[in-house]
């Protein structure tokens, strides 16, 4: 009996979630001997043709990490899910645009501008910018093209479930290889982890205020930070009460409030919308000005609140899937 073949691939991401696959250590020996990897560009060479030879749906599952900026991360996207069984969003650049997706706050030719021509540290005294192709010699390169907006994966193909995180942990990953190993998927859609609040497994929960009075807002490192205390408490900005849990608390064990990483629960719309309702309620004064002047004191709001989401956001931009 052959072997599930299983495919991995990296779009517009750090590379932590690659990472992350080698960081279940000996378990990962286990993976191996049980799939057979078809696609794993990082790590061995494998050529496109190969992929679009293969007959559709012969992948049993490919988890795809990182968000869709390129016409070639469409195209491989759009490859992959015709030749997988399963389509796994891996890491939060794929299930909700990650950290890429903070550039849907400008146009393309603002960032191209920017990056290769008004860039400090770049020297381009006839500002070229990358062209799609170009011919030399008779022969002719050509390079992808980056799309107007950063979106998630399921905003470009069917997505039959999400691995959050970013990245994922070894943890998480291991629940969502086993269960395609094993056969026991939850139903289609499902993200695999816990449906709690973060704030259910941090092991500042006990000092978590049940009412806030806010009049200020500190950055981490603005003030010494009791390391026992809840940083909600603190007046820090923690994403822990709209935020999944799954990563065992890793970040707020380690003394930094959570920054959303692991997406919404099933009960939350908009992780941002829901994290800055429930601050902006518990602000303490009642009148614009007092109103403002305490929000003042979040100097990037877009950064804060959707760091993780923005692509998907309710309020910026939002591509759906074509009819």
């Amino acid at each position: 009996m052959s072997k599930p073949k299983v495919a991995f691939y990296w779009c517009a991401s750090c590379g932590g979630c690659e990472e992350t696959v080698v960081d279940l250590a000996e378990d990962i020996l286990g993976v191996v001997a049980a799939v057979d990897i078809v696609l794993w560009p990082v790590a061995m060479d494998f050529k496109y043709k190969s992929i679009e030879d293969m007959p559709d749906k012969s992948i049993t599952a490919t988890l795809l990490n990182g968000a869709i900026r390129s016409t070639e991360q469409e195209e491989m996207a759009r490859l992959l899910r015709r030749k997988s069984q399963f389509l796994l969003a891996y890491g939060s650049c794929a299930v909700s645009g990650g950290i890429p997706g903070m550039a849907n706050q400008f146009p393309r030719e603002q960032i191209l501008k920017f990056n290769y021509e008004e860039c400090p540290t770049m020297v381009n005294e006839k500002k070229v910018h990358p062209q799609v192709s170009c011919s030399d010699e008779g022969h002719t390169l050509k390079l992808p093209q980056l799309h107007n907006v950063v979106r998630s994966l399921d905003q470009v193909v069917d997505v039959d479930y999400y691995v959050p995180g970013c990245p994922p942990t070894p943890k998480i990953t291991k629940a969502a290889v086993t269960a395609l190993l094993e056969g026991k998927l939850p139903p289609k859609g499902s993200v695999i982890g816990p449906d709690a609040a973060l704030c259910e497994e941090c092991p500042r929960k006990a000092s978590k205020p049940s009412v806030w009075d806010y009049t200020q807002f500190v950055r981490p490192h603005h003030k010494l930070l009791d390391p026992e205390k809840c940083f909600l408490a603190q007046n820090v900005i923690c994403m822990g009460p709209s935020t999944r849990a799954g990563c065992e608390g890793a970040c707020t064990t380690g003394g930094m409030p959570c920054t959303g990483c692991f997406g919404p629960t099933s009960r939350v719309t908009d992780q941002g919308a829901k994290m800055m309702s429930s601050l902006c309620s518990n602000i303490l004064a009642k009148d614009e000005e007092g109103i403002n002047k305490t929000l003042d004191t979040i100097p990037d709001p877009i950064g804060t609140f959707y760091r993780y989401g923005l692509a998907k956001s309710i309020l910026r931009r939002k591509v759906n899937l074509p009819a």
